[in-house]
């Protein structure tokens, strides 16, 4: 059993007392079945339906009222109606229509039973007509593992520790950022973290890496509402590793003949599925963000590991002590995005980064993110701070002068000054701490204060 942050929101929601049913969503082997049977062991009674199982979707299937279907519930799986802790968990809940629509009753007819549902398509439910009982459900975006739970699933409490302590003491800093790398490496996919824990072994991980691929591609059938869009997708799948962290425009993807809106319309599914993620600049230096979705977005896979595997990076990341060296740093920039949406976990919350477009003077900052009442600029790259150019033009702009840059440096801050000579703070922050993103920017500004 492996220690996830999503437990402690489910203890929450089961202590709340007007608690709703909740919808668990996510993409597909980021391990939903297994954390909420993990989570299972804190109840008397625990009932399981598959709706992948014939005769469990059959329970929803022969129009019975919530009450008779309660019984049916109980009387098939063998349960007490009586027991009062019991957690029913209704996993592939999209192959039944009539099953998301008695997730209402659960909570008006029977709110001391606790319910969980989950499905590894159900986001592309929500997209056809497919009542949800809005305001009856609550939902929980669980993500492959991030580095906070590697870290626990290595076992390595001294490191778990360490890694909490703000500042991070910088004796701590060789041994994390060497374990930042492993974990950059294979990613965070519960099978292949468990498989190289028990045995050590990269080359071993390989076949549960085309499993994964072969899974997501067994099920475009499912969601796909043509032979030609099956086909378009399954191209969009086996490009979009190689094209992962770079600004991609629709028409001609990956040097396809495809229309921009084939594409358009086939990254909108895959989006639903959360295997990949569109992150749209901004031109604004100060809040709100505003995306402009007529530029050209940058692409998002769902873990960096597989990234590797299909993009074949992972031999010159194994050899390498920067990960910002490989792939002209696009690798970096991919796993810094991926932790920072551990940072930020509402499925509400977008990521976002800066652009100046102009004939003579463009720019690019990775990333924006809004702290207080200011939007942070964010750089993922090694090297002398006079090399950060977009940063420094950002700043320039900016009604405030704090920045940030991911590196495989020590934390620390620094007083320096743009190439126009406007001074600011710039706040150092290694990899591996790039998920405390937000605790770091605290402590960042409490210390220039003092």
């Amino acid at each position: 059993m492996y220690n996830r942050k999503a437990l402690e929101y489910l203890t929450k929601w089961s202590r709340k007392i007007d608690r709703k049913p909740l919808i668990l969503r996510g993409a597909r082997q980021v391990g939903k079945t297994t954390l909420v049977n993990n989570f299972s062991e804190n109840f008397k009674q625990y009932i399981y339906l598959n709706l992948e199982e014939t005769e469990d979707k059959q329970i929803f299937e022969q129009n019975y009222s919530f009450e008779n279907l309660l019984s049916a519930i109980f009387f098939i799986k063998q349960k007490e109606k009586k027991v009062k802790n019991t957690l029913i968990f209704i996993d592939e809940i999209q192959n039944s229509a009539e099953a998301v629509k008695q997730l209402r009753y659960f909570y008006e007819k029977s709110p001391d039973i606790y319910v969980i549902a989950a499905g590894s398509l159900l986001e592309t439910l929500m997209s056809k007509n497919i009542s949800f009982p809005v305001g009856r459900v609550e939902y929980l975006f669980l993500q492959a593992f991030s580095f906070e739970e590697y870290l626990w699933a290595i076992n390595n409490k001294t490191l778990v520790e360490l890694w909490n302590k703000i500042p991070l003491p910088e004796y701590a800093h060789n041994k994390l950022l060497s374990t930042f790398n492993i974990y950059s490496l294979i990613g965070g996919m519960p099978d292949i973290i468990k498989n190289y824990i028990k045995n050590n072994d990269i080359v071993a991980l390989n076949s549960i890496y085309e499993s994964l691929i072969v899974s997501y591609l067994d099920d475009v059938e499912k969601y796909a509402q043509s032979k030609k869009e099956a086909k378009i997708i399954r191209f969009v799948i086996k490009n979009a590793f190689f094209e992962a962290g770079n600004r991609i425009k629709f028409n001609g993807f990956a040097k396809s003949n495809y229309k921009s809106r084939e594409i358009g319309e086939t990254i909108a599914i895959l989006e639903n599925t959360h295997l990949l993620k569109l992150i749209y600049p901004t031109t604004n230096t100060q809040l709100p963000i505003v995306s402009d979705t007529k530029k050209s977005p940058k692409l998002q896979i769902l873990d960096t590991g597989l990234v590797n595997y299909f993009a074949g990076l992972q031999q010159e990341i194994f050899n390498s002590n920067d990960i910002q060296k490989v792939y002209k740093g696009k690798i970096a920039e991919h796993i810094v995005s991926q932790e920072l949406k551990y940072a930020f976990p509402s499925i509400l919350h977008n990521l976002n980064f800066w652009v100046r477009e102009k004939k003579q003077s463009n720019a690019e900052v990775d990333f924006v993110l809004p702290f207080d009442d200011k939007l942070i600029p964010i750089e993922v790259k090694s090297g002398a701070t006079g090399r950060l150019r977009s940063l420094h033009q950002f700043i320039d702009l900016a009604p405030h002068n704090l920045a940030v840059r991911i590196y495989a440096g020590k934390l620390r801050i620094e007083k320096t000054k743009t190439i126009t000579g406007k001074e600011f703070y710039l706040l150092n922050l290694p990899y591996y701490l790039t998920s405390k993103i937000k605790e770091y920017l605290k402590y960042f500004v409490d210390t220039i204060e003092q």
